[in-house]
């Protein structure tokens, strides 16, 4: 059984999409998934499973949501190894102490032509961003909420992406480096 990190997008926002955790957790391991935790309602899970393919596995978890809850939420499937190479990853380590300012994407795929000039445009001067491989941080000190650049990062990026901040990112790996 390989462990994995499940990210899903937008359910539970704003009315939209309503999945409990309970719920979640329940199906997934109607989905042959074991030792499954939930964290947060914004749809993250840890879970074990027998499938060794991430594509193969998200289909799967996204069918099934789809079967029992009618919508097809976008789920992000990544092992420990590429959680943690993308916690290694980050460019900006002051934002650490502030972990709500800074936001890791999780992207489907490289942006082949993000749009660079509007992420200039609109970001405000003390806005960092980077993309590094399927990753793409930005660190908002005013807030992420206020941010221009939070709302359609993934539109100038041009491929999907679901975004957690630092605190859940962490405790994310942490919850999975607990696993026998």
């Amino acid at each position: 059984m390989k462990t994995w990190i499940a990210l899903f997008r937008g359910i539970n926002v704003g009315g939209n999409h309503p999945l409990p955790m309970k719920e979640l957790k329940l199906l997934l391991e109607q989905e042959g998934c074991s030792d499954v935790q939930t964290y947060i309602q914004s749809g993250n899970a840890i879970l074990r499973s027998k499938v060794t393919d991430t594509a193969r596995l998200a289909k799967r978890i996204t069918s099934a949501v789809g079967k029992s809850h009618g919508f097809e939420p976008h789920v992000f499937v990544c092992s420990i190894d590429d959680f943690e190479n993308a916690v290694a990853g980050n460019p900006f380590p002051e934002a650490i102490e502030t972990p709500k300012s800074l936001h890791l994407f999780f992207l489907d795929d490289l942006p082949k032509a993000p749009n660079w000039p509007a992420f200039d445009a609109l970001r405000t001067m003390n806005e960092r961003f980077e993309l590094r491989d399927r990753h793409f941080y930005l660190y908002t000190p005013e807030g992420f909420g206020i941010s221009k650049l939070s709302g359609r990062a993934e539109k100038l990026l041009g491929v999907t992406a679901t975004a957690r901040n630092w605190r859940t990112i962490t405790t994310l790996l942490d919850m999975a480096r607990e696993y026998p």
